[in-house]
């Protein structure tokens, strides 16, 4: 008898050894297959439907297939069984059957309602996403290359507007959403859809930050494989990426927000406590950043000089590059600041001091490094995103939501651009024209941020009919807005094919032609620019 318990012992760890292994290959053929599309997609210049949303698809078909044809193994898994003795939930369990004593960790806290049918499928359970290996793996090289490819003459001649609608337009976006899903949310408790209690203000305010988080990658890549005018690329893309390390932290401080008596009333305390902890994290995480990049520019600089050569060693260069820069992400999260944030000013001070002061061959390795990092994790995501249709066990369809969300989205997004973009005009030499604008507003694309942060906590019911809308919502819009991208930009009459130097060029040659004196150059530029460049030039 006991032989025979530890022959099923082996065998229950050979077979979880062997789905992790199946795991590993279905998303290596997903990668396999994408790959393949986008060469596909790019030898005939397909432009409607972009790698992201091929990826999204196979995904979807991927989770179909494991949903409908996979079962659970143990008929015993799922099976809730009482321990009235137990007072609370030990972190090591061990448990005798049969005089045989078994080991159990926990794992997570499982409301009743989420327990159901596909509780012990174990292959399902494997699929679902895993917040933290795309928090902590998948997502830090995406932004910390968005920061280290940052053409930076385009982004600082547009910083003072690219803050605005990464701080301010998130805020208004954040707002407008989480008051437009209220006016839903009542619309449905009188309805009977939802109880009264079930869902209050703050959870629409949580819905609206992590929906505030813009993912346009394949509007950008359309952009970039177009070579869309300089300005509305930089413009865009400046928001996108500082847009996601803001709504992070915003998600964070509004779920950290808890009035003392009713969660719909406004409490000022906790509202200044949440807008204080936005503020000292986002500075933290920007130091912590900043400071890890400068440490690794003096580094790096000693190699180039009599002190090391480190520099005639590239492999290693490049290995001490990308260690400092990861560290630069695990510091901030240990000191309980968001790497996010801190990996994303990592990158932009690494490109601007760093960069110059590697070796020809570690430039080059760094770059194309982050870059295979970034295609790799992108497309890990996005087929993650097709599975969780299908392997995600807690979906909550309400059509009124889901219809509730897409108008709020909208909404917001028209709130966040025109509005900002008239003010903005008012101080700006270089208008931004009324295209380019509808064309922003247009490439608000939700992405992996949104879906990361709403499949982070999925444990009520709220939050698991928010994670269900999110996930559909940025189906729609990659499918739909970033296939309309190429059309958008014909019909707006925007201009293709431009080269990002020349123009910088022509329009310095423009102004100079326009009988200006010394310092029109720069009184266009951003007059945050202005104060940083000299700061930079001079210390």
């Amino acid at each position: 008898m006991e032989k025979l318990k530890k022959f099923v012992s082996v065998k229950d760890e050979d077979q979880f050894y062997h789905q992790g292994a199946v795991e590993l290959l279905i998303f290596n053929f997903l990668l396999i297959l994408t790959i393949l599309t986008i060469w596909l997609f790019k030898n005939h210049r397909f432009r409607f439907l972009h790698e992201t949303g091929g990826a999204m698809l196979y995904g979807l078909v991927m989770g179909l297939i494991i949903r409908y044809v996979t079962k659970s193994s143990d008929a015993e898994s799922g099976t809730v069984y009482e321990c009235e003795k137990l007072k609370s939930g030990p972190s090591t369990l061990l448990i005798n059957i049969t005089n045989q004593v078994y080991e159990y960790e926990y794992k997570r806290e499982i409301s009743h309602h989420n327990v159901n049918g596909h509780q012990g499928n174990a292959m399902l359970q494997k699929m679902t996403f895993d917040p933290s290996i795309f928090f902590n793996i998948l997502l830090p090289p995406i932004i910390f290359h968005a920061g280290y490819s940052l053409k930076k003459r385009h982004f600082f001649r547009n910083l003072g507007s690219i803050l605005t609608y990464a701080f301010l337009g998130t805020a208004i976006s954040c707002i407008v959403i989480g008051l437009v899903m209220y006016g839903f949310v009542k619309a449905m408790v009188h309805l009977g859809q939802l109880k009264q209690r079930e869902f209050h203000f703050t959870d629409c305010l949580f819905f609206g930050s992590l929906m505030s988080a813009t993912d346009p990658v394949t509007v950008l890549a359309i952009f970039h494989e177009l070579h869309v005018d300089t300005d509305l690329y930089t413009l865009l893309f400046g928001e996108s990426v500082l847009n996601d390390a803001v709504a992070i932290v915003l998600t964070y401080s509004i779920s950290i927000y808890s009035p003392k008596e009713n969660p719909n009333a406004f409490d000022a305390a906790a509202f200044f406590q949440s807008v204080g902890n936005f503020l000292g994290i986002f500075a933290g995480s920007f130091a912590m950043g900043s400071s890890y990049a400068v440490v690794t520019a003096l580094i790096s600089f000693m190699h180039l000089t009599k002190f090391t050569k480190l520099c005639e060693f590239p492999m290693l260069e490049t290995g001490l590059f990308f260690l400092l820069s990861w560290s630069a992400f695990l510091s901030a999260e240990a000191a309980g600041l968001t790497g996010i944030v801190a990996v994303l000013f990592c990158g932009v001070t690494q490109a601007h001091y760093t960069y110059n002061n590697l070796s020809p061959d570690s430039k080059m390795r760094t770059k194309q490094l982050f870059e295979f990092m970034n295609f790799l994790a992108e497309n890990v995501i996005f087929c993650y995103m097709g599975l969780a249709l299908f392997t995600f066990q807690n979906h909550i369809f309400n059509p009124l939501f889901i219809f509730g969300a897409l108008v709020a989205v909208f909404v917001a997004r028209a709130s966040n651009i025109y509005p900002l973009s008239f003010l903005l005009n008012l101080g700006r030499k270089q208008k931004i024209p009324r295209n380019f604008q509808h064309m922003m507003m247009f490439s608000g694309l939700r992405g992996a941020i949104a879906f990361a942060l709403a499949i982070r906590d999925t444990e009520s019911q709220p939050k698991q009919m928010m994670f269900t809308t999110a996930l559909l919502i940025v189906f729609f819009t990659v499918w739909v807005f970033g296939g309309g991208t190429t059309p958008m930009l014909s019909w707006l009459q925007i201009r293709v094919g431009v080269d990002p130097d020349e123009d910088l060029k022509a329009k310095a040659a423009s102004q100079s032609a326009s009988n200006l004196d010394k310092n029109t150059t720069k009184a266009e530029s951003a007059w945050l620019f202005r104060m940083w460049y000299g700061f930079d030039h001079k210390y």
